[in-house]
C-alpha cells in the first residue's frame, strides 16, 4: 500500500486495522485470532505450479515410477 498511496496512507491504514482489532477484542471479549500467514507472490506461483502438475499427473494417471521417482531407501553406513 505504501507504494500505491504513499507512506502516510499505509501507516494510517495499519493503525486503523490495529485499532479495529483491539476494539473488537475489548468490546466483544474475544481472543485475537491471527489471520493465515501471508504468502508472497513467488510462493503463490510455486503453489499454483505444483497444483497444476499434480492435476496433470492425475489426469494422465501417471505413477511415480513413470516420472522417474523411485522409493529407494538410502542407508548411511
Amino acid at each position: 500500500m505504501a507504494f500505491r498511496k504513499g507512506r502516510h496512507s499505509a501507516v494510517s491504514a495499519t493503525a486503523r486495522k490495529l485499532a479495529v482489532i483491539i476494539w473488537n477484542m475489548v468490546t466483544k471479549k474475544i481472543k485475537y485470532d491471527p489471520p493465515k500467514p501471508y504468502l508472497f507472490l513467488d510462493q503463490k506461483r510455486k503453489m499454483r505450479l505444483a497444483k497444476r502438475i499434480k492435476k496433470q499427473i492425475d489426469k494422465f494417471d501417471l505413477k511415480p515410477e513413470d516420472l522417474g521417482f523411485y522409493n529407494e531407501l538410502k542407508t548411511s553406513t
